[in-house]
Formats: structure tokens, C-alpha cells, sequence
């Protein structure tokens, strides 16, 4: 029998759970109840309340991550705008500072389990730096911060990366739960179950196999970086020395050490959190502003792009990964 786990935190969006539980129950109606499925969050067997509204859900038991099957991560469901803490960034940034994270590291670790996300359930994942390397799909308004954390985000309804299964917006969630009744009990009861809700599973399903295709634009499969700049512009607009800086994303504070040189026309930095020293990507100065990306692992593994301008020996800017409301950005010069 196949066991389904559904992975519910308080804050998960209702359809993205709810539309694969109904899929799964009906595929084990049609299969003699060759598949299971439940309700379970990291703590164990509770009462979880939704996203918006605030409904509750009974969990009944605790997420398993070595049992053989397919575990499903739902997203979030709130504010759309600003750093609230019902924001979508704040609830699904929450759920990544719990058990979850290290008990789905352990599921990804398991032959024998698929991991399923549906919408920020990717996000979720990615925020604890579970799918650095990876190909993935989430909402897209998320599709930026997935990149931001090391991803590689495909527009795709439904995308295939071997035991990780990920859908896009919201209703995906039906489409990655028929597209996994597909692979593990075969297409004729995933038709049964299409039939039964009357719905027919849209869009192509992701898969590293086949030709690649030839994109005019130049760039490849999945790529939404943006273009480089060449760095070194300016070198004479105060940045120049050591800062004490502070992050305050809707997660938690950082404190930054930046380190600022310039030599020959290039300008270049450093930036300290804790025992880590990473460098400054593609440092631009022009017009007064520093703009630059930088690569953080605490308390999120993020690639951050950062704007900057200083005043005297103080510091301003805002630091940004996808849909992550904007960070402040404040610093005070100390050599």
C-alpha cells in the first residue's frame, strides 16, 4: 500500500492540501485501497488552523519522513502585500523554522519516499535550503525567491525532478496529486479519478528527458536571471571602509560586518554574519548608489540583491529575494 502523508502548519493554504487529499481518496476508492492518505503536521496528531479564515483541520498523526510513499508539503494562504505577520512570506518562513525542515531533509534522503509540493510549499522547502540544486515550480509570484535560494525554477504547471514533485499556483494541487496517481498506480485510475471530480489535468509535466529546447532569447531552460553589470564604475562615493550593518527581514534580524575596498576603478566587499565570510557578487557603484548580490545562509539560504547609499558614516539601503517583502538595510561606519 502506498502511504500518503499531507503536511499541514498553522497558516497552510486549504486547496493546496484539501484538493490532493480529495484526489488520493478517491484514486484509493478506485485501486481497492492500494493507497492511504492522512492528515499529519511535525508536532503530532492536533487540531491546525488554516491560512485567511483560520479553519481548522484535524491531524491525525505525526509526519513520518522514513515511511515509504509520498509526502505532500501545502503553502500558505494570507496577506498578499507587506510583512504582517498573516503575510505569506511570514507564515511560510515560520513553517520553515519548525521540524519541518529537518524532517523533510530526511525524507529527500529516502529511496523509497516522493516529496510533493504544491504552490509555496516549494518555498517552504526552499527556505530551508532543501532544494539548493534543484528544479522546481511554485506560484508565480514566487518564482523570483525560488531562484533567489539556489533553485532552478521552471514555468511549468507540474515539474518532475525524481523524488521531488512540484506544483505551481494554487489549483496545481490537483494536477500533482493526478499527475502521482499517474506514476504510482497507473494512468487508468488517475482517468477514473478525473472523471469522477470532472476534471481533465492541464499542462505539460516537467521532465529532464528529451531535446532541449532552442530559445531565441539566448538564454537557457529555466533561466530568470538578469543580465550582469560590470562592476568598478565608481570608487569615490564614501562606501569605502569597515560598516556594522543590520538586516531586519520579516524573519528575524542579521548583523552584517561589510568590508569595502576599492583599487584601480573596481570596488569590492565582504560580508561577515557570524564565522561566515562570503563575497560581494557583481558590485556596481554608480550615481552614489552600491548596488551588489550576496549569498546568505542564516536564517534562510537566499541570494539577496542589495541597494545601498551613504550619508556621512551611516548607511541606508533595502536588500530583496523575490517575494519576500523589501529588507532594511541600516549600517553605521567604524573604521
Amino acid at each position: 500500500m502506498i502511504k500518503v502523508q499531507i503536511v499541514l502548519f498553522d497558516g497552510f493554504d486549504l486547496m493546496d492540501a484539501i484538493a490532493p487529499y480529495e484526489v488520493f481518496s478517491g484514486a484509493a476508492m478506485y485501486s481497492d485501497n492500494a493507497l492511504s492518505v492522512e492528515f499529519v503536521t511535525a508536532e503530532g496528531p492536533r487540531s491546525v488552523v488554516s491560512g485567511v479564515n483560520g479553519l481548522k483541520i484535524e491531524a491525525s498523526g505525526r509526519l513520518n519522513p522514513k515511511r515509504a510513499g509520498i509526502i505532500l508539503v501545502p503553502g500558505a494562504s494570507g496577506e498578499l502585500e507587506g510583512d504582517g505577520p498573516d503575510s505569506i512570506p511570514v507564515l511560510l518562513g515560520r513553517a520553515a523554522n519548525t521540524s519541518i525542515t529537518e524532517l523533510m531533509k530526511q525524507a529527500l534522503r529516502q529511496k523509497d519516499v516522493v516529496v510533493a509540493t504544491v504552490c509555496g510549499g516549494s518555498l517552504v522547502l526552499a527556505m530551508g535550503g532543501l532544494l539548493e540544486g534543484r528544479t522546481a515550480v511554485t506560484n508565480r509570484l514566487g518564482m523570483d525567491f525560488l531562484g533567489a535560494t539556489g533553485v532552478n525554477p521552471v514555468w511549468a504547471r507540474v515539474v518532475d525532478d525524481g523524488n521531488l514533485v512540484s506544483g505551481g499556483g494554487v489549483t496545481s494541487g490537483l494536477d500533482v496529486a493526478l499527475y502521482l496517481v499517474e506514476r504510482e498506480l497507473g494512468p487508468r485510475i488517475a482517468l477514473a479519478v478525473e472523471k469522477l471530480f470532472e476534471f481533465e489535468r492541464r499542462g505539460t509535466v516537467w521532465r529532464a528527458s528529451g531535446l532541449a529546447p532552442l530559445l531565441s532569447s539566448g538564454t537557457q531552460e529555466g533561466d530568470t536571471s538578469e543580465p550582469e553589470l560590470s562592476s568598478g564604475v565608481r570608487s569615490d562615493a564614501g562606501f569605502v571602509g569597515e560598516w556594522d550593518t543590520t538586516l531586519a527581514t520579516p524573519v528575524g534580524k542579521l548583523q552584517v560586518r561589510l568590508s569595502i575596498s576599492a583599487k584601480d576603478g573596481t570596488i569590492r566587499g565582504t560580508a561577515v554574519q557570524g564565522d561566515e565570510a562570503v563575497e560581494f557578487i557583481d558590485p556596481v557603484l554608480r550615481d552614489g548608489t552600491l548596488t551588489w548580490s550576496l549569498r546568505i545562509t542564516k536564517p534562510l539560504r537566499l541570494n539577496l540583491k542589495f541597494v545601498a547609499a551613504v550619508d556621512g558614516d551611516d548607511m541606508t539601503g533595502i536588500a530583496k529575494a523575490g517575494i519576500l517583502p523589501a529588507t532594511k538595510l541600516t549600517g553605521r561606519r567604524i573604521r
